[in-house]
């Protein structure tokens, strides 16, 4: 038995079931963060849609945000602060496929700093893009996003990294980038 336990085949099961284990608990945390970016999404909505219906003000929020931490007092997210946000989500993303990937698969905090630091959809969906991509923090992101990444990368949608080889992609990736500030400072 002991020689089974220590054979090459067995170590290989064993990582092929470590591999499983720690893929599903992958999918299991991206499942949830999903339906949560949801929840918020729809709870920021009937905010929205009762403040305008009902001519509710800001202090409609403090309440309902006493409320559903007595409802749900060992739930954390319902602070007056995060259901501001929820209602800027939904504001800033009305139609339910904007909440599509990348927006869906980073996280909440990753999803609040975008709405914080970033004007322009194009934008935010680029830095969610990369933040999913590149397996960003959300403080690498915010980063990324005070150093102005966005354009310093160019916002030319090119096809060399598919077309060319990694270092030659590269290059016309930043030749294409020298071109564009070139033109922006004959402006």
């Amino acid at each position: 038995m002991d020689n089974i336990l220590q054979s090459k085949t067995y170590k290989n099961l064993l990582a092929d079931i470590k591999n499983k284990i720690h893929q599903s608990q992958v999918r299991a945390v991206v499942a949830v963060n999903q339906e949560l970016l949801l929840l918020y999404w729809e709870v920021g909505k009937i905010i929205v849609e009762r403040q305008q219906k009902e001519g509710w003000g800001a202090n409609v929020i403090n309440q309902l945000s006493k409320d559903l931490k007595k409802a749900f007092p060992n739930m954390k997210g319902y602070s007056p602060r995060n259901l501001s946000y929820m209602k800027r989500f939904a504001k800033t993303y009305p139609a339910l496929t904007n909440l599509q990937v990348p927006l869906a698969k980073i996280s909440w905090y990753h999803n609040i700093t975008l709405l914080q630091k970033c004007k322009d959809e194009e934008e935010r969906f680029w830095y969610a893009g990369k933040a999913l991509q590149n397996g960003w923090s959300r403080n690498v992101m915010l980063h990324q996003i005070e150093t102005d990444l966005y354009n310093r990368q160019g916002k030319a949608v090119t096809n060399f990294s598919a077309t060319l080889p990694a270092p030659q992609s590269d290059m016309a990736q930043q030749a294409l980038k020298d071109l564009t500030e070139e033109e922006k400072l004959k402006e």
